[in-house]
């Protein structure tokens, strides 16, 4: 894992002399708007491609409300991703608790009988124990953490499987899909403003508390964080545990956008949250993990991907795209912090 040259700030986590507050302090460039907003102007190219390309289909109210309304999962999880991202850690378990949750969920209340309330409280636990695990594994014993959340992914998915049987589980309480995808605002899931309440919360979490300030600077720098008295590995659990509850709740919204709980489909989310995450970070904030620029790269790998399944193409293609999109946001972001760091300096 590689780490960028921290910027200057001062000891309780705010901008200091230096850093990116005198930066936006000049007037931006044309080339500064494009990096913060070109991924709109793609977008907006992309879904006017697909709408001359399929014009009975794709541009049509049942399928933006579909685009919108059925991926607040992936934005969900995307999100979760991009907190322990900002730490410098990485959480490959998002998936894995996904699947714990929404299963945790229909087997205790569609199985067992729950109410559906402390059914949704015990798998936001589970989201809790989960991170909290691979938090303190990971500054206790300084392990990577792309190995100990790798680990727990794998051992996530023989859990869920040992809960399910192997089998989907259904028979999940309507008044939980009702409130996540039957009821509607404007023709759209209620999921999608869900989604976007998660966004706006995760949005203030970076930019207006100290916490999410203590966040940016330990990942850019943590023995400059820890020199200026933050305590990194408690911000490192706290970002995990972040981690683990976002991803937890993004598995309540899944069984109650499917009334069921899949056992493998928790972990397809993986791969295309990585890849909106990196792509985000080259948006609307470009040169960190940001909410609102992960929220429009969830959105436009999903209209590129719909518009792929309206042409026909095979499954497969699916995989190329978001592979190809994860490797071109990798080499997005390194552009775009070493353009930052050229402008700091």
């Amino acid at each position: 894992m590689t780490h960028a040259k921290p910027e200057a700030h001062d000891a309780k986590g705010g901008p200091g002399p230096g850093s990116e507050a005198v930066v936006g302090s000049r007037r931006p460039d044309l080339i500064q708007l494009f990096e913060r907003f070109g991924i709109l102007l793609v977008w907006a190219a992309v879904a006017i491609g697909f709408s001359i390309a399929e014009p009975n289909t794709y541009l049509t109210v049942g399928n933006l409300a579909n685009i919108f309304g059925s991926q607040a999962v992936l934005v969900v999880v995307t999100l979760a991703l991009i907190i322990p991202l900002t730490a410098g850690d990485y959480d490959l378990s998002v998936g894995g608790v996904v699947a714990v949750s929404s299963m945790t969920i229909a087997v205790l209340n569609g199985q067992h009988g729950w109410p559906i309330v402390p059914a949704v409280v015990a798998a936001i636990l589970a989201g809790v124990v989960v991170g909290l695990f691979n938090g303190l594994v990971i500054t206790i014993f300084a392990i990577d953490s792309l190995i100990v959340t790798l680990g727990s992914q794998t051992v996530l998915s023989g859990l869920v499987l040992w809960m399910s049987d192997s089998q989907t589980v259904s028979g999940v309480s309507n008044s939980l899909v009702n409130l996540v995808v039957v009821q509607k605002l404007f023709g759209i899931p209620l999921a999608f403003y869900y989604a976007i309440v998660i966004t706006a919360a995760i949005w203030y979490l970076f930019e207006q508390t100290i916490f999410g300030r203590k966040l940016l600077f330990t990942g850019r720098g943590r023995d400059v964080a820890r020199l200026s008295g933050v305590r990194v590995n408690r911000l490192r659990v706290a970002a995990l545990v972040c981690s683990g509850v976002v991803s937890a709740i993004a598995g309540v919204l899944y069984v109650g956008t499917t009334g069921a709980a899949d056992p493998s489909s928790g972990f397809s989310f993986l791969l295309p949250a990585f890849a909106a995450a990196f792509l985000g970070f080259t948006a609307i904030r470009p040169g960190r993990f940001n909410a609102w620029g992960t929220f429009v790269a969830v959105y436009f790998l999903i209209s590129g991907i719909t518009g792929l399944e309206l042409k026909g193409v095979p499954p497969f293609v699916q995989q190329f795209f978001y592979g190809g999109a994860l490797i071109l946001a990798v080499v997005l972001r390194q552009v775009v912090r070493g353009r930052t760091e050229t402008s700091a300096e």
